[in-house]
């Protein structure tokens, strides 16, 4: 099946990606996806044999070269840069690892006010690696779209406080309800290394950014309204005037995504648990991304297909839609499904 070329003559912002962010009409819906750069991809795993994930983030030319695996194999609209989230993290001085098979770990978790004080701001010198990576990439990718991307302040300060992944966040929720000056003052240091480190990205080039706020799913919407959305609404507002489109993504969030649209994103990410045509009717009048459950690609191919042209159907209901996944790309999936999924994409969706 011929591929549907992600060219354009005005360059990424002509592109069917930006276009659909931006609810504009648009040859076929684009179609990306998240960890679409990682384990799923052997020549992925090959490559980042024996270099750690930090190392990894800070090399320019291994970050392009992972960034760029999943658009030459697939075929997707936009790449999105090799990173993670706790990268800003350590180049504020926080003493961290990224420990495989169980995510970031903090040597000295946050929960004092001296703590807090550790986290000092970041400046393009201490994410130059960024910089470099993102103009290597832009220069590689042409008119191929690239979406750069941070962790969002309150998923950034679970990770400080917890001291690593967690699947009760008590001593989050213990300091946003016991010390809440804290938490506030916690969460706008970080705001602000967060914006920081997007508009390196953006001033490199980047066509897009996404603001994970991945575990914001395990908030009550009352609680999201009064310790959450004041930081990641700094952010986005923040970026109001970069000319980039912004997406806003979290797990969990059925019951937030109202709240989460007004955060001031121009798209928002929405996992496979919320149907796109109820989302696009809670978010306010914004393009939608997603959100096809990434456990359907091990299903029988009939299954994907019904599955994506549902998830298809149900996106027109907004006035732009990015089709993905509804979380990241999970390890064992075959790569040759995502890219049949792409082919697919592509051509239910030609206009």
């Amino acid at each position: 099946m011929a591929r549907v070329t992600t060219t354009s003559p005005q360059g990424p912002a002509g592109s069917a990606f930006v276009r659909a962010c931006r609810g504009l009409d648009v040859p076929h819906t684009p179609v990306w996806f998240m960890r679409q750069a990682g384990r799923s991809l052997p020549e992925y795993r090959k490559i980042r044999e024996g270099v750690g994930m930090l190392e990894s983030c800070r090399r320019p030319e291994l970050v392009t070269e992972i960034t760029l695996q999943p658009v030459r194999r697939h075929g997707v609209d936009a790449a999105i840069l090799f990173s993670d989230i706790v990268v800003p993290l350590a180049a504020a001085g926080i003493e961290l690892d990224i420990v495989a098979g169980t995510g970031p770990v903090i040597a000295d978790p946050i929960r004092s006010r001296a703590d807090v004080d550790r986290l000092r701001p970041i400046t393009v010198a201490d994410v130059d690696f960024v910089d470099e990576a993102v103009r290597l990439l832009v220069t590689e990718l042409g008119a191929t779209p690239l979406i750069g991307f941070a962790g969002a302040p309150f998923t950034l300060a679970s990770y400080l406080v917890e001291g690593g992944p967690s699947r009760t966040y008590t001593r989050t929720k213990a300091m946003m309800y016991g010390a809440p000056q804290l938490w506030h003052d916690l969460c706008a240091r970080l705001a602000e290394i967060t914006l920081a480190f997007l508009r390196v990205q953006i001033g490199a080039g980047v066509s897009a950014v996404q603001l994970f706020d991945s575990w914001a799913g395990a908030l009550s919407e009352a609680d999201y309204r009064r310790y959450v959305l004041p930081h990641s609404a700094a952010v986005l507002g923040g970026l109001a005037g970069s000319g980039v489109p912004r997406i806003h993504f979290g797990v969990g969030t059925t019951l937030l995504l109202g709240a989460m649209g007004e955060a001031g994103a121009d798209v928002v990410g929405v996992d496979w648990r919320t149907p796109l045509d109820r989302a696009a009717a809670t978010v306010g009048g914004r393009a939608v991304q997603g959100n096809l459950d990434p456990a359907t690609l091990f299903a029988p191919w009939p299954v994907v297909e019904e599955q994506a042209r549902r998830v298809l159907a149900q996106g027109r209901a907004a006035p732009g839609h990015v089709f993905n996944l509804g979380h990241g790309v999970l390890p064992d999936t075959d790569p040759d499904v995502l890219t049949r999924l792409v082919d697919l994409v592509h051509t239910a969706s030609a206009r």
